[in-house]
């Protein structure tokens, strides 16, 4: 193990929650993300943060984290009694992107009118587009983020991010986006006069225009009739969406922005986790630390244990002697061989958790870790308060209670 990671194993969450604006919570599906971000948000509201916590994931984890029934677009206050509300002063709110309200909202805000607005909305095309175009849910988080920043209702915001194939997804959402916007293709049919020049470029687009609207009434195809006018609307937008893009991006690289990893002790995880973190560094952006989750307990091993392994072979040994000369009642012979396999579980916890850290150490070797908290592994999903209050205290004190 570095020694870096060394003494990373020793960090705790604790100075990204009480100083930081804004938290991402990433890293690969099933690794226990939403939880994390909750946890975070309640730690904060703890030390007297108003806190809020978004999730992009569609599913019901972090209301049901939460001990709420559901989640939507607007902030939703998480009822905090006086055993998990910390000093008394801060707040926990949550809720749950809407992905076509935030686009709506965006249109609005780009749009030249509230009648071209209204057309873009309503148009089957953008319709279409908002909701299936490759990394528009990642887009619109970070929208989403932006405007609560702007608001500044919150103290700190901690964003859950989609469960993707890749972690990498959510920084890369404004550049596709972006990349879309620049296309070739779109930039033709957004400004024609971009291909034939500026002297008849507007012969070109009414004519292209004209072709549809005759296409569409000869073939009976509204959609063509959607299509030209999505793009005669659209047409001027393309700046701000760009120009909103690098205002996300420069905001995520504030020091008061930073990023928190997630993962679980098994290696593919683990290996994306340290591409994630690498891809931080590269990218000018502030890594909290690595969370690692369900991590088994370490075991203390008695300095007077000469060897477990012998003791579980004598104790199995002894328990096996089956002989008439053999005077113990078979309840003895039942407790041996229990306490046997009591000492051979033990054993087995033992090398789990040492397995454990070992991946931990070699996944991480070589890369920059602020800090990492191991998460213990619990005897069930977090559904309540309770559960996640342990965790909380987990992430800002290093210790599992």
């Amino acid at each position: 193990m570095s020694s870096h990671l060394d003494a990373a194993r020793r960090g705790t969450l604790a100075g990204a929650v009480r100083d930081a604006h804004i938290l991402v919570a990433t890293g690969s599906g099933g690794v226990g993300k939403t939880t994390s971000a909750a946890a975070l948000g309640l730690a904060a509201a703890q030390q007297g943060r108003r806190a809020l916590v978004l999730t992009i994931d569609p599913a019901r984890r972090l209301a049901q984290a939460m001990g709420l029934e559901g989640l939507d677009d607007e902030p939703t206050e998480v009822p905090l009694d006086a055993a998990h509300r910390g000093d008394g002063t801060g707040e926990l709110w949550a809720m749950m992107l809407d992905m076509q309200t935030t686009f709506d909202r965006l249109i609005h805000r780009h749009a030249s009118s509230p009648e071209e607005a209204a057309a873009i909305t309503s148009n089957r095309i953008y319709r279409q587009l908002s909701s299936t175009l490759s990394g528009t849910q990642e887009y619109m988080a970070m929208e989403r983020l932006h405007e609560l920043h702007e608001e500044g209702a919150f103290d700190l915001l901690v964003i859950d991010t989609p469960p993707t194939r890749s972690a990498l997804d959510f920084l890369d959402a404004p550049r596709r986006m972006t990349s879309f916007l620049e296309g070739r293709l779109l930039k033709l049919l957004l400004k024609p006069g971009v291909a034939a020049g500026r002297g008849i470029g507007k012969v070109v687009g009414a004519g292209a225009t004209a072709f549809i609207r005759v296409a569409g009434r000869v073939t009976g195809m509204e959609l063509l009739q959607d299509l030209a006018d999505f793009f005669r609307d659209f047409e001027g937008m393309y700046d701000g969406f760009k120009q909103r893009a690098e205002e996300v991006l420069t905001l995520l690289r504030a020091p008061s922005s930073q990023f928190v990893v997630v993962t679980s002790a098994e290696p593919p995880p683990l290996r994306e986790a340290r591409f994630f973190l690498e891809r931080l560094e590269q990218e000018g952006l502030h890594a909290a630390g690595v969370v690692v989750n369900r991590v088994r307990p370490e075991v203390p091993r008695d300095p007077t244990d000469a060897g477990l392994e012998r003791a579980v072979q004598g104790l199995e040994a002894d328990a096996g002697v089956l002989s008439d000369a053999d005077d113990r009642p078979p309840a003895s012979r039942s407790e041996e061989l229990a306490m046997a396999g009591a000492l051979r579980l033990l054993g087995d916890v033992r090398n789990l958790a040492a397995r454990q850290r070992r991946d931990v150490a070699a996944g991480l070797f070589g890369v920059e870790v602020p800090a990492l908290v191991e998460v213990p592994l619990l005897g069930g999903d977090v559904h309540d308060l309770e559960g996640l209050d342990a965790i909380a205290s987990t992430l800002v004190t290093g210790r599992a209670r």
